[in-house]
Parts: C-alpha cells; sequence; structure tokens
C-alpha cells in the first residue's frame, strides 16, 4: 500500500469508499464557511478523511464561551483571541500535514466567496446566521458545487444535502419549513447536538468527496435530541419551479451587488447601523419573548424594541432594521446582531 495511503487504511475498507474513493477524497477541495461549532467538527472530520484542500472562512475570534462546544480551541487560543480560522489551520495541520489548509479572516461576502470559488468541489456549512447561508445556497446553484447545510441551537439540529439540479435548495426548504429565530445566546446549545448535526454532514461529505452520489440522502433530517425527537422529512416536493436561486430561470438574488446586508459607522456617533437584505418584518413579539426568557434587559415602545447584551445595546425597528450601539467594529457589531436574531 502507497505509504501516503496508509493512514486511511480503516477508511479504504469500509468498501464503498476503497482505494478508489480514497483517491477520489485526495483530489478535492472543501470550503467551509463558519469554522465554530459545525465548522470545527466537519473541519476536523475532512481533514482526518484525506481530502486535498480545505478552506475555512471566519471572521470570528476564539471566545472561552466557545470552549464548550467547538473542540479545536484551547483556552489558549481564547486568552490570546486568535482568529478562529487561523486557530483551526494551525491544529488541523498538526492532524494531518498532507492536507493543504488555507485560512482566511473576513466577512464572508459575495465578492470574496466568489473570488475563490473556481477550484471548490464542495461547500459546508458552518456559518450561524442565514444571511450568509443564503448567500453560499446562491453560490451553490450558480457554479452547480454541491451544498452541505447543518444548523444547530438548543437540543435541536437540522441537515440537508442541497445538489444543483436535484434537489431543492435552502430558499426552497426555508419557505416551506421557516425557523424560529433562536441563536445559542438566547436558548443555548448542548455539544451532542452539534456533534449530530456534523455526523450528518460529515457523512454527507464523504459520500460527495468519494463519487458515491448515489448514496446522497434526499430528506431533510431534523432532531431534539433532549425531547427524543428525530424526524426525516422528504423533500422532492419542496422544490419550487418559480425559485430565484433553482428554478427555471434563476437570478441568484444574494449574489447579486447591493442585495446583501448593509452595516455602517453612524457618523460621530459610537454606533453601527444594520440593515437587512431584505425588507422583511421582523417578529419581534417572539424575539423578546427569546431574549427575556435569556435573562437580558429589553425595552421599547410601539415604534422599536432595545435589549442589552453583553454591555451593548441593540435596538430594532420592524423592518429589521438595527443600531448596535457602543461600538464602531462592524464584524463586532455583526456579531451582536446575529447572536440576537440568527
Amino acid at each position: 500500500m502507497d505509504s501516503q495511503l496508509e493512514r486511511y487504511s480503516r477508511q479504504m475498507l469500509f468498501k464503498p469508499i476503497g482505494p478508489e474513493g480514497q483517491i477520489e477524497i485526495g483530489k478535492k477541495h472543501a470550503l467551509i464557511v463558519g469554522v465554530g461549532a459545525l465548522g470545527t467538527h466537519t473541519s476536523e472530520l475532512l481533514a482526518r478523511a484525506g481530502v486535498r484542500k480545505l478552506t475555512l472562512i471566519d471572521r470570528d475570534y476564539v471566545d472561552r464561551s466557545n470552549l464548550q462546544r467547538q473542540h479545536l480551541f484551547t483556552e489558549r487560543d481564547a486568552a490570546e483571541q486568535w482568529p478562529k480560522a487561523e486557530a483551526a489551520k494551525e491544529r488541523l495541520k498538526n492532524i494531518n500535514s498532507q492536507v493543504e489548509v488555507e485560512a482566511i479572516v473576513a466577512q464572508a461576502d459575495a465578492a470574496l466567496l466568489e473570488d475563490i470559488i473556481a477550484d471548490v468541489d464542495l461547500l459546508v456549512d458552518g456559518t450561524d446566521n442565514f444571511e450568509t447561508r443564503f448567500l453560499m445556497n446562491d453560490l451553490s446553484q450558480k457554479y452547480k458545487i454541491p451544498y452541505v447545510f447543518g444548523s444547530c441551537v438548543g437540543s435541536f439540529g437540522m441537515a440537508f444535502t442541497i445538489i444543483p439540479g436535484v434537489t431543492p435548495c435552502l430558499q426552497c426548504l426555508i419557505k416551506r419549513l421557516p425557523l424560529q429565530g433562536q441563536t445559542c445566546d438566547t436558548v443555548g446549545i448542548i455539544a451532542p447536538a452539534v456533534q449530530m448535526v456534523t455526523a450528518h454532514q460529515g457523512a454527507e461529505a464523504l459520500k460527495i468527496l468519494s463519487g458515491n452520489m448515489e448514496a446522497v440522502r434526499k430528506t431533510y433530517v431534523s432532531f431534539d435530541l433532549w425531547e427524543n425527537e428525530y424526524l426525516s422529512l422528504k423533500a422532492d416536493a419542496l422544490k419550487e419551479s418559480n425559485c430565484l436561486s433553482c428554478g427555471e430561470t434563476p437570478e441568484y438574488p444574494f449574489l447579486q451587488s447591493g442585495q446583501e446586508m448593509k452595516v455602517a459607522v453612524l457618523c460621530g456617533r459610537d454606533t453601527v447601523q444594520i440593515r437587512p437584505a431584505d425588507n422583511q418584518s421582523f417578529p419581534l413579539e417572539k424575539l423578546v419573548d427569546q431574549w427575556r426568557s435569556a435573562g437580558l434587559a429589553v425595552g421599547g415602545n410601539p415604534f422599536l424594541i432595545s435589549v442589552t447584551k453583553d454591555g451593548a445595546k441593540a435596538v430594532f425597528f420592524k423592518d429589521g432594521r438595527a443600531l448596535i450601539h457602543g461600538t464602531k467594529d462592524l464584524n463586532e457589531a455583526r456579531k451582536i446582531y446575529h447572536s440576537l436574531v440568527g
């Protein structure tokens, strides 16, 4: 056996992969957007599996609250506020030096993603917000790259594998299966929920990267580990012919200039304004209940809601626009915004 492949001998003994599948895995490039709970688990799995290249994108740094579930990171990483992508790269290179790991510390916007997409074979969801997920979804559809979606909060998780031209896309799915806007900062999260989602994501990634497309799961999966619930839903009927992302005449709206979330520092104020890409009405009453349940200070009037978190005050309007007071850092403002609304 080739000495380069010997470390994967147990994986190759698994007949659906075998030596041929392992060689295929070793040719592939996976892009993981978000290197938090999901991203650290899937990146380690793929590094140990022997992919040719991993590209990791994350805008954030390691915090002590991450250590409970983001297992590539250490107390030292948190103390030094090391960028998550760089900290993960350092650990992954020690796990498998044969794998090329590229770390990008930046906001994953359309311009950046389209600039690096050329030789990517798989998109893996490790992010914490649907703004970025819808961007990844459009990227998947435009460039015909499989996208492994995953999300978790509390004891609940979900996963779905999107194959352009075959399955419904994320836009189709979410229209029929709306989420509640919960986040880890408002309802918490337990590590087993992360591990369950990444088990689904990792298995799907190995199927795709090894060339076993016929084995890819065709159903949407969700579960609640605390309530002992598990759902597997056939998703074919959810595909919409008029979908702007995957329909008969796609426009890829989240890749279009001007459609991204708008973030700007207000002149003369220690405040960042965030305006979402679509001017949908936010479920403020539901969010208020979640914030209060999490022990956050909430106030407001008929026109707006204010909430204070970690010393920063956020004011939300009915169209989803928000003012994040107490910072001029755009990334920090985004982090606070997404921690509150998902």
